[in-house]
């Protein structure tokens, strides 16, 4: 699902595929961190990105493996790993001249949510985490350790994950908040409920992502 407001970009050596879009005056970026089985073509993931950009937001949606490492299932499942690409995919933004002034938010869904909070927890200057759907539980043990305010969305309709949220949101020590979407199942498919993600995920982005708060 490729848009034309964003382009396509590749981080070497490891070869990893990314989709960039910055709208003029970007106050901060967004890097997806996808769950499972997912990529920086996500639809889902994708609708909540161009709902980003038009709120002005530059948004980077990155596969965090090749194709070929996507064939072992181990390392889809490789919290470890995922985090690791992320922080280098962070690295890069900071290197890249159209994005080394941006603030870093992370939005991570399902086994994402974990790799962007053990992300957040390595990178102590990204501004915001956004979970959706996701197993924060995964990265339990960084968690007090994570700086960044958090959002934790969850679809009534998802019950154990609602508990793994919960336990995740004890654990947290930074600026915190759990959602529960109404009538939503794990991927938010039912009428509306990505629009919630989308509204509740802007509004903490904006609230986050300002550039004029100096890193410490």
């Amino acid at each position: 699902m490729l848009s034309s407001d964003t382009i396509e970009v590749r981080i070497e050596p490891e070869g990893l595929a990314g989709l960039l879009g910055i709208p003029d005056g970007a106050r901060g970026i967004v890097a997806f961190a996808h769950g499972s089985g997912s990529g920086r073509l996500s639809p889902r993931n994708n609708h909540v990105a161009a709902a980003l950009r038009q709120a002005g937001l530059a948004t980077f949606l990155l596969d965090l493996l090749t194709p070929e490492e996507e064939h072992n299932r181990h390392n889809v499942f490789d919290i470890d790993l995922l985090a690791g690409r992320l922080v280098l995919a962070t690295r890069w933004l900071r290197q890249r001249r159209e994005t080394s002034q941006l603030t870093v938010g992370y939005f991570g869904a399902s086994t994402g949510a974990a790799a962007a909070l053990r992300a957040a927890a390595a990178e102590p200057d990204v501004a915001a985490v956004v979970s959706r759907g996701g197993r924060p539980d995964l990265a339990l043990e960084v968690l007090p350790a994570v700086r960044a305010p958090t959002l934790l969305l969850v679809g009534s309709r998802d019950g154990p994950v609602i508990g793994m949220n919960e336990r995740a949101y004890n654990a947290l020590r930074a600026e915190k908040r759990l959602v529960i979407v109404e009538g939503a199942g794990h991927l938010f498919e039912e009428p509306g409920t990505l629009d919630e993600v989308v509204r509740h995920a802007t509004q903490w982005f904006l609230d986050h992502l300002n550039p004029s708060v100096e890193r410490t």
